[in-house]
């Protein structure tokens, strides 16, 4: 789908939407109980959809109801043999799910998107070795066959926090306790926080350690209640960007005493009004490519600790640097680092691709709302955020779709 954005302001007020990392993170919990409980003030997003599609395929009761879903009743050491986990494009349902399919010592298999399975699982493979469990890694799918077993896991803590995730979902229900030891410093740290809270939430006891270590007692059970899911601080972001361009939204709906890490983004847009703006987002990958569009419409920016762009759905740091030149404005991106130079913001003469990446969208299309242009891809925000361009419309935002030119078919008709 290509759109037009022209020159326009937001203003008014909105609600944030549902967080995805926490919805994907209560669903999953929710689904481990015994009984099932509504979890509410869910996004119908293909993500959020993958989730639920893996959960249902794993055993779980799912029923969607008009503001959530009702689930439970997962038993996680009952898979039948020969499930088939359809993930879309959501590296958080495969990374979330893998241990827990290895549990049962049946076989499964996860498939998904050609990118999705080329994003780094390497944590999960060498796991699978070191415990002899079947592991078989193709282009459109991964299988994978248990029993997990308890042991002390060292995972290396500069690739992603999911595979930490992952573990500490399946190993509570082990019959001997685990630890899980980080060998490096815990990249974007704020989400395993985010998954020690909501175990927490749900009668899971997992002692830390310091931030790297990780003891988990045996046998534990899913305590199931009702929960209603925060609002997402990461998708905020893109509505509070549009501020730094002259617009006046207010966005309600958000806990300031969240544990999502990208809550900073409000210090990060501040710093981004300073001469020579320097940012880390180690722990906050996810804003990298509203920083950068800010940074171009600013006073430029340089960005630490950008490694993992690489291997999110697009490799962000290069695509937001190839769209960014259709503004002129130049970026260098480096094996760890990307600078946005200052310059003047010019009008796309050419559209611009959000890449198939859902981030680099929403970036893109706040961008464009300082100085016109059109979008192509524009529906990959649909990947968390299915009502972005309907919000952006509410705020005053002028969005419109444009005719797609008819493919000739050599015919001649």
């Amino acid at each position: 789908m290509r759109i037009r954005i022209k020159p326009s302001q937001a203003v008014g007020r909105v609600t944030a939407p549902p967080s995805k990392s926490m919805a994907h993170r209560q669903l999953i919990a929710a689904a481990l109980g015994d009984v099932p409980r509504a979890v509410e003030h869910l996004e119908w997003s293909e993500d959020i959809l993958a989730t639920l599609d893996c959960l249902r395929a794993l055993g779980a009761s799912v029923t969607r109801t008009e503001t959530g879903v009702v689930l439970g009743g997962l038993n996680p050491l009952a898979v039948e043999e020969g499930t088939v986990l359809p993930c879309r494009a959501s590296g958080s349902t495969l990374r979330f799910l893998l241990p827990l399919a290895l549990l049962s010592g049946r076989t499964v298999t996860f498939t998904g998107t050609e990118r999705l399975l080329e994003r780094p699982l390497e944590p999960y493979e060498q796991l699978c070795a070191e415990q002899r469990l079947f592991y078989d890694r193709q282009r459109d799918r991964l299988t994978v066959r248990g029993p997990l077993k308890p042991d002390e896991f060292s995972l290396r803590g500069d690739l992603s926090s999911q595979f930490t995730t992952g573990l500490l979902y399946a190993l509570p229900f082990l019959d001997a306790p685990s630890r899980v030891t980080l060998l490096s410093p815990a990249e974007s740290a704020t989400y395993i926080d985010m998954t020690l809270a909501v175990l927490r939430n749900y009668g899971i006891r997992i002692v830390s350690v310091g931030s790297n270590r990780f003891h988990i007692p045996a046998n534990q059970k899913i305590r199931p209640h009702p929960v209603q899911v925060e609002g997402d601080w990461s998708n905020a972001a893109f509505l509070e960007a549009l501020n730094f361009l002259g617009g006046q939204v207010q966005v309600k709906g958000l806990d300031t005493l969240s544990p999502q890490g990208d809550k900073v983004f409000r210090v990060h847009f501040e710093t981004l009004r300073k001469k020579k703006p320097v940012i880390d987002v180690r722990n906050c990958p996810d804003l990298a490519p509203i920083l950068m569009a800010l940074g171009a419409a600013g006073r430029g920016v340089m960005l630490e600790g950008t490694g993992r762009l690489q291997y999110k759905e697009s490799d962000r740091g290069v695509v937001m640097a190839q769209e960014l030149e259709k503004f002129g404005i130049q970026v260098v991106v480096d094996e760890n680092r990307v600078w946005v130079e200052d310059g003047i913001l010019q009008t796309p003469t050419q559209p611009l691709s959000s890449h198939g990446d859902h981030r680099i969208a929403m970036a893109l299309t706040v961008l464009l709302t300082l100085v016109g242009g059109e979008l192509e891809e524009a529906e990959a925000v649909s990947k968390s955020w299915p009502a972005f361009y309907d919000v952006l419309q509410g705020l005053g935002i002028l969005i419109e779709q444009v005719e797609e030119p008819a493919i000739e078919d050599g015919l001649g008709v």
